[in-house]
């Protein structure tokens, strides 16, 4: 990947934080850490790997994404909006009584979210259901998914595992934001999901570990995944909680909690001077 190429995968990524922030500011809740760590990840996918179109959202021919953590619909939500789905401003209406952007993504109401998500767990399954249809009806769409790491936790994320690997979804790629964060503290210390990369290899899976912040590496094992064939892949990414806000960053405290006036505007600003820098580049 050129330098170039990375440099604008850094540059929409910064963007869909600012969303992101702009979200959860403007709603006085919402989850921002998590939303935070997947900004890198939704670039990639949604900038420069799925095969998706904002002025036809509904082809049957596109390429599926699912957000299992449901909560971090402020990333998703960032994402979309740089697309063109609909609106940038929009973002800010997150969580408002009369606006479509809940608090959780919902395929009905908002255009490009491709499942209702929010029940932790339920995601991956639904993806598995989308992937096996592409199979059943030889389709060559894929489906992307991403969850969380305490997401883990969930016993049918491990129900789900099974299921993919027995009907051999090679056109599915999931991502754990592996943080090491979730709202109660450590993944390890409330009820550990370790070795997450070793379980799903014991489960049948393709499994590649990544820095998630790292935009070639995670070029490079959705490549891989995708040359891989017969099992389904999981790309366990490292990454940051509260990524690209000093004060948010590795604080478990910000997996749920809402920026105050002061808070928000040092965010906004530590983003915008990384994007001036990046636009600069």
């Amino acid at each position: 990947m050129s330098n170039e190429k990375i440099n604008q995968l850094a540059i929409t990524a910064t963007k869909i934080r600012k969303h992101a922030l702009d979200a959860v500011y403007h709603a006085a809740s919402g989850h921002p850490g998590g939303s935070l760590s997947i900004a890198d990840i939704l670039s990639v996918l949604y900038f420069d790997v799925m095969n998706v179109d904002a002025n036809n959202p509904h082809d049957e021919n596109r390429d599926r994404f699912v957000l299992s953590k449901g909560h971090c619909s402020p990333g998703l939500y960032g994402a979309l909006a740089e697309k063109g789905y609909f609106p940038k401003e929009d973002v800010k209406n997150f969580r408002k009584i009369d606006s479509y952007l809940q608090g959780h993504p919902d395929m009905k109401g908002v255009p490009g979210v491709d499942m209702s998500t929010g029940s932790l767990g339920q995601g991956i399954s639904a993806a598995n259901g989308m992937a096996l249809t592409a199979k059943l009806y030889e389709k060559d769409f894929r489906v992307y998914a991403v969850l969380g790491d305490g997401e883990l936790q969930e016993g049918q994320v491990w129900e789900a595992a099974m299921f993919a690997a027995h009907y051999k979804l090679d056109n599915l790629i999931a991502f754990v934001d592996f943080n090491g964060l979730q709202i109660d503290g450590d993944i390890a210390k409330v009820m550990s999901p370790l070795p997450i990369d070793e379980k799903f290899k014991a489960f049948g899976w393709n499994v590649i570990v990544i820095d998630g912040h790292n935009y070639q590496q995670i070029m490079d094992a959705i490549a891989s995944a995708k040359e891989t064939k017969g099992k389904p892949s999981l790309i366990m990414a490292k990454t940051v909680k509260g990524k690209g806000v000093s004060f948010m960053e590795n604080e478990a405290g910000w997996h749920g909690s809402a920026p105050n006036k002061e808070q928000y505007e040092q965010a906004i600003s530590e983003l915008d001077a990384l994007l001036s820098k990046l636009e600069v580049e």
